[in-house]
Parts: C-alpha cells; sequence; structure tokens
C-alpha cells in the first residue's frame, strides 16, 4: 500500500505538470507570423501591455498572458521601450523580453564639421523621435554616432551630443601644450571649427592648426574663406565662388576684415580637429592654398606661397575651372 501511495504520488505530479504545460498553452498562445516591433510606453503597466498585445494581434488573449505571466514568468518588472519580437516566441518568451530591457537601438550621426543648423535638419527629419528643439548653438555638438529609442525627445539627444562635447573639450584641454595660441576652452573649440572646415585630409589637421596658430601669434589675420561664408549660410555650402564684397564684409567673422579669432565656432568640429589645435605641429608655415588633390600647399614666406597660388591656378586652367 505505501508503494502504492508513492506510486500514485508520482502520477500526481507528472500529471501535475503536464497540465500546467497544457494550460499554459491553453491561457493564450504568441501569434507573431512576422519580425514586428512593439512599443512600451514609459510607465505602463503588464495589464496595459497585454491589452495592447491582443490589440496589435501578437497574442490570441490579454487575461490569458496574464495568467500566463502570474503562474509561469518572474516577477521582474516590464522594462520601456520599442522591442524585436520574433516569429514563434512564446508568451513566457514575449515576456522575457520585456523584461530583460534588451530594445531595440537606433542610430543617427553627426559628421564632423556638419553645423548645427544642418543638425538641427537632421534631428527634425527622423521621424522616430519626438519633440521640438530649436537650433543648438554652433560648436556644442560634438560629432558621432548616437544610439536612440523610438519615441524619444529629441532635447534629450540633444543634450547627450552637447554633454559629449563638453567631456571631449574638457579632456582635451587638459592635455594641451603650454606654448599654445588660445588662452580658453572657448578660443580652442572657435579655432577647431576653422580647422574642421579648411582641411578634409585628417593627415593636415595638426599642421594647418600649426599655421594658424602662428599668424594668431603674429597677430596677422587668419584669412580663412569659411569665416567669410559663415554669416551667409550658417555653415552650409556656400554653392558658389565668393564674391568680393563678401571677402570685404565686416562681421563678427570675416576674418579677412577681423584681426583674431570669430566670434564665435563656425561648425561643429570633431574630437581630432580640437585636440590638433591644443597640440598643433611644430612649423613655421604661414601661409597655404590648394594643391589640387584635396590637401594643401604651405609656405612660409609670401613668395613661397605666391608661387604656390600660380601652380594652383595653373592647375584650375587646365581642369577647364579658370
Amino acid at each position: 500500500m505505501k508503494r502504492l501511495g508513492v506510486l500514485v504520488g508520482l502520477m500526481l505530479i507528472v500529471l501535475g505538470g503536464a497540465a500546467l504545460v497544457l494550460g499554459s498553452r491553453a491561457l493564450g498562445e504568441a501569434t507573431i507570423a512576422e519580425e514586428t516591433s512593439f512599443l512600451i510606453p514609459a510607465g505602463s503597466s503588464l495589464t496595459a501591455v497585454a491589452g495592447k498585445l491582443e490589440e496589435e494581434g501578437l497574442i490570441r488573449s490579454a487575461d490569458g498572458f496574464l495568467l500566463s505571466a502570474r503562474l509561469f514568468g518572474s516577477a521582474d518588472p516590464i522594462q520601456a521601450g520599442e522591442f524585436a519580437l520574433a516569429p514563434g516566441m512564446s508568451q513566457a518568451e514575449i515576456l522575457r523580453a520585456f523584461q530583460s530591457g534588451e530594445v531595440i537601438r537606433r542610430f543617427v550621426t553627426v559628421p564632423e564639421g556638419m553645423p548645427s543648423i544642418m543638425v538641427y535638419e537632421r534631428l527634425m527629419a527622423e521621424d522616430l523621435l519626438t519633440g521640438e528643439i530649436e537650433i543648438p548653438p554652433e560648436g556644442s555638438i560634438l560629432p558621432d554616432t548616437y544610439a536612440f529609442e523610438r519615441g524619444q525627445e529629441r532635447a534629450e539627444l540633444v543634450e547627450r551630443m552637447q554633454a559629449a562635447m563638453d567631456l571631449a573639450l574638457a579632456e582635451e584641454w587638459a592635455q594641451r601644450r603650454p606654448d599654445i595660441a588660445v588662452e580658453t576652452m572657448r578660443e580652442a573649440l572657435i579655432l577647431a571649427s576653422i580647422v574642421e572646415k579648411e582641411t578634409g585630409k585628417p593627415e593636415e589637421r595638426r599642421m594647418v592648426a600649426g599655421l594658424y596658430s602662428n599668424r594668431l601669434k603674429a597677430g596677422m589675420l587668419l584669412q580663412a574663406d569659411p569665416t567669410i561664408i559663415y554669416p551667409i549660410t550658417k555653415g552650409k555650402p556656400l554653392g558658389r565662388r565668393i564674391r568680393q564684397s563678401e571677402i570685404a564684409a565686416i562681421n563678427g567673422y570675416n576674418t579677412y576684415t577681423r584681426i583674431g579669432l570669430p566670434e564665435g565656432p563656425i561648425t561643429n568640429p570633431g574630437r581630432a580637429s580640437i585636440a590638433a589645435v591644443l597640440n598643433p605641429a611644430q612649423t613655421s608655415a604661414l601661409f597655404m592654398v590648394a594643391d589640387g588633390t584635396g590637401g594643401h600647399e604651405f609656405a612660409d614666406t609670401l613668395e613661397e606661397h605666391n608661387a604656390n597660388v600660380a601652380r594652383w591656378y595653373a592647375i584650375r586652367k587646365e581642369r577647364g575651372e579658370m
């Protein structure tokens, strides 16, 4: 009799386990037919999420999902965000996905040298972001690739970009050389924005920074063409040659008529340009002109510079540009 009782007990346990498995299925299976994204708003309850799953046709029954969660799920809270649900996922797997917090990450990239007006346009064009923003102050955004979630506030993303710039600038400033031409982090940012706009070759950044540092120390006009363009387009491409009247314009940015740095940055410089300004090349160069390859020819004297300019004009004539 005792052995019979043990056998009966074991059978009841097995039958009970089978009943739980069958019961969990009967409570309402998931019905995900294809890869689907599912958004859980911040502050959502499990009941609200279950109802949303049923409304979107991803489970058969919200009540069944809730009962299954209570009987078979963990007590971990669900997380807000956008989740990827795959075909064939069970209710238990859906619940675990929501509890894991492994949300879908999306990305927006700010290239080096992108001015703030274009950062603004890029963020406003991203439909998965929310909220209104103003054009960020020039030079306040660190060029980089940033992750975001569906429904995130644009203002929150801008704050993260600006915090990244503040940190990068502070870190590079802490490693600056003692004999640099700028006296403050603000001045370093302004000069870095000119370096960023003046060369597309990474290997030239320190040389360009060294040249402009020499001009600043000597009290010379910087004569940087991008500073002429900035008041006209706010950093966007000009799309034509600079006019003589624009070269002669007097404003807070034009370094052909203004000694020293512009009154503010002319773009959002990358970290490499900031580092170049704070550790420029040791050079005596004071002049540069395009060399026809995307880079520049550097010169210490006006005589050398004029010869380089003549070569550049010859290249342009061969190309039919003059």
